[in-house]
């Protein structure tokens, strides 16, 4: 999830900027099983966008991480991230 910095206004900009970027990624990474970015539409909640990936293994997040496509779309929040919350697992894993 990431929060973002400025109005309401460059913030739904700059989160619509990079949900299309991350949700075209599939095509270009051949680790990424699947990707969704969204939007927040609940004005009462405080982050702006959330994405989700699906890899197979924590090998793939690194490729994933530093792919140029990646970078890119990661780039567009650069000068607009005030916060990220991240969350990497293992499906299966519990505890």
């Amino acid at each position: 999830m990431f929060k973002l910095k400025g109005t309401p206004e460059e913030r739904k900009r700059v989160a619509e900027e990079f949900a299309a970027a991350i949700n075209a990624l599939p095509a270009q990474i051949d680790v990424l099983r699947s990707v969704e970015s969204a939007i927040n539409s609940n004005p009462a909640e405080t982050w702006d966008v959330v994405l989700t990936a699906t890899l197979d293994t924590m090998e793939d997040v690194e490729k994933y991480a530093r792919h140029p496509a990646h970078v890119a779309a990661a780039a567009i929040l650069g000068p607009w991230k005030e916060n990220r919350a991240c969350v990497d697992y293992e499906t299966g894993c519990i505890g």
